[in-house]
């Protein structure tokens, strides 16, 4: 979260002048996540997320090509999606079949990713490509801007067997 708000977000957004986009981080990072009291389900989180990805990342991706900024300077953002695509496959990073949150593209997604197994990261032959062109999704073609390579490289490290999630996420975020 602090990688995402203040090193990739920060210097791209736009401040609304109502709250300190730089407040509003420090708020969530140091009272809302720490607050045990004001807990939430992951499986709330990732319901509809085709509906949210462009909302929740597809404004700085757009931000950072529009300021010409280096692109290679995201790491959360391209970790969250290859991570979403991972999720799609409904294999937990132990191995165990996961159930998937509603998502009205679920099944054209998870069709796309046909033949992809958890475990066999040779089974990747170019799959995610047509999801990242979607711009209905992200916003922009990921693949035209150049962002697509990154989150296939990090969607495969995940590929790679139990554990390989938390392990692509301690090497891309250490």
């Amino acid at each position: 979260m602090k990688r995402l708000g203040y090193v990739e977000g920060l210097p791209v957004v736009v401040d609304p002048k109502i709250l300190s986009p730089k407040a509003f981080i420090d708020e969530v990072v140091e009272q809302r996540l720490p607050n045990v009291f004001m807990p939430d389900d992951p499986r709330r989180i990732a319901t509809d997320t085709s509906q949210k990805v462009g909302i929740r990342f597809g404004e700085t991706i757009k931000s950072y090509v529009a300021a010409g900024r280096d692109l290679n300077d995201l790491v959360s953002i391209p970790l969250a999606i290859a991570g979403w695509m991972r999720y799609l496959l409904g294999v937990g990073d132990d191995g165990e079949p996961i159930e998937i949150s509603a998502d009205p593209m679920k099944d054209d997604l998870q069709a796309k990713l046909a033949g992809i197994e958890v475990g066999k990261p040779e089974t990747y032959k170019g799959q995610l490509r047509e999801i990242l062109a979607n711009e209905v999704i992200f916003g922009s073609d990921l693949v035209k801007i150049g962002l697509a390579d990154r989150i296939e490289q990090m969607f495969v490290e995940e590929l790679a067997g139990p554990g390989a999630v938390r392990t692509t996420l301690r090497k891309y975020l250490a």
